[in-house]
């Protein structure tokens, strides 16, 4: 089994990508800004080239100086970003938030709200918040976990910004060493390895550190959930201390996404009947009993089910085509957007979102990440062959909850407003880089020259989506 990712690979997936640049560029004008050109070639530069030396270098050493080597390197080149962004923010948009900053903005005044009143001593949030309107905005009760949290470190550090966005740096360092412990359990040293050097260097996750929005924070308890939830089917013995946390985790989901904490406790569910009895031996019984009435308990409580359930029932039969309209038919909308829906997100949603390399008005932060999710689009073609040898040789039933929680979040996007935003897809693709390193490490020749037609495939996807872009609009 290869144990790094091969210059093959990482070689052909830049040249691919500067050919696309200039290729769009020439077909359809409209080229983006030079400043989103240079974001994209470092971002996919950075990722490749990076992936390929350092799983090579740092496979030669020892477990604890990998992990000190892994933490270290993800929280430097997290906050030299976030010290950059900060005053590359204020210089291109003049405001340090960032482009269309609406929800980094309400999360803002609502964390100044709540550290005024960690000061006062008065801790009513759900009232005092609503008195300023912002529950009739759309924030609920299961998006208020980051306010309060951003608003502890709004009272430590006096509002500070900057700092909050630091924290988000140590979050997203400390989830790089749990996707790699946890993905060493299921896969091995060298898997492990190779996972956690895409984490590190994945665009995505560096970008989210630089603004006040919940996704770091928010993958940083999913990881954790299925981390601790992992070990503990995995043990031969139940520790009380262990599913604590498993319950812990998953409940405190509820306060940043409620259908995250559904997808969760799904999947752990489904774990449990199905994974392999070679692997959860004593005490799953046990384990499962108390997980599935807490879970029928939480779901169906008075508070979940007024307030969020019916809602979230509600969106997912009735909203999609709506949303899909309005897209459409809002000012600077594309026009092509109401022929979209699951039944063309289900083929590609291991795959997109696609990459926005055409110069789009308000579409800043797509342009910002575009060379994110072109790597997206590449890694998503070992991921496929990890789902299909794992399938194929049946032991899918040794990783049933990465699998399940991966495969289970991917239904509820298909079904959503939200599949084609690189924003929603934040909480499984750290899974999806996992099954990609594993997807790696079975490549044989015969995979090389399906690379190759796959690379042909995202080439004309990305021609593809270009025009989609551009038409829709009238461009």
């Amino acid at each position: 089994m290869i144990s790094y990712f091969p210059k093959f690979f990482s070689s052909r997936a830049i040249y691919l990508y500067l050919a696309l640049l200039l290729v769009v560029t020439a077909l359809f004008g409209h080229p983006m800004k030079w400043y989103w050109w240079l974001f994209g070639v470092v971002e996919v530069i950075g990722f490749f080239y990076l992936s390929s030396q350092l799983t090579i270098e740092w496979g030669r050493c020892t477990d604890r100086l990998f992990e000190k080597k892994l933490f270290s390197t993800s929280l430097i080149i997290r906050v030299v970003y976030v010290v950059f962004s900060y005053f590359f923010y204020i210089e291109v948009s003049g405001d340090f938030m960032g482009f269309g900053a609406a929800d980094a903005n309400t999360y803002h005044l609502l964390s100044i709200r709540g550290a005024e009143m960690i000061s006062s001593g008065q801790f009513n949030f759900k009232e005092q918040f609503d008195s300023l309107g912002f529950f009739s905005r759309g924030v609920d009760i299961s998006d208020m976990g980051f306010p309060l949290l951003q608003s502890i470190v709004y009272f430590f550090s006096g509002n500070s910004r900057i700092i909050s966005r630091l924290v988000n740096c140590l979050f997203s360092a400390c989830t790089a060493l749990y996707v790699y412990r946890f993905s060493k359990r299921n896969f091995g040293e060298n898997i492990a390895r190779m996972t956690a050097v895409f984490f590190m260097l994945m665009p995505n996750f560096i970008y989210y550190c630089s603004v006040q929005l919940k996704e770091t924070v928010m993958l940083f308890i999913t990881v954790m959930f299925v981390e601790c939830a992992d070990r503990l089917i995995h043990e031969k013995k139940i520790e009380l201390k262990r599913m604590l946390f498993v319950l812990s985790y998953g409940l405190l989901m509820f306060f940043f996404r409620a259908v995250l904490c559904y997808v969760l406790f799904i999947s752990l569910f489904v774990a449990l009947v199905l994974t392999s009895s070679r692997l959860a031996r004593r005490g799953r019984n046990l384990l499962f009993g108390l997980v599935t009435v807490l879970f029928i308990g939480v779901v169906w409580g008075n508070l979940i089910r007024e307030e969020i359930v019916w809602g979230q029932y509600q969106d997912l039969q009735t909203d999609q085509q709506n949303n899909l309209e309005w897209r459409a038919e809002r000012e600077g909308g594309n026009q092509l957007a109401r022929y979209a829906g699951s039944a063309v997100f289900a083929p590609l949603i291991f795959t997109i979102p696609f990459p926005t390399m055409v110069d789009i008005p308000d579409q800043e932060n797509q342009q910002m990440i575009h060379g994110g999710n072109y790597v997206k689009n590449i890694t998503s073609f070992f991921t496929i062959i990890a789902l299909i040898s794992l399938l194929m040789t049946r032991k899918w039933k040794e990783h049933v909850l990465p699998a399940a929680f991966f495969i289970g979040y991917l239904v509820v996007l298909v079904f959503s407003n939200y599949a084609q935003s690189e924003r929603f897809h934040i909480p499984i693709l750290p899974f999806s880089l996992m099954f990609a390193a594993y997807g790696v490490s079975l490549i044989t020749n015969k995979h090389k020259l399906w690379f190759q037609y796959w690379l042909l495939l995202i080439f004309v996807a990305n021609i593809g989506w270009a025009w989609f872009k551009l038409r829709g609009r009238g461009m």
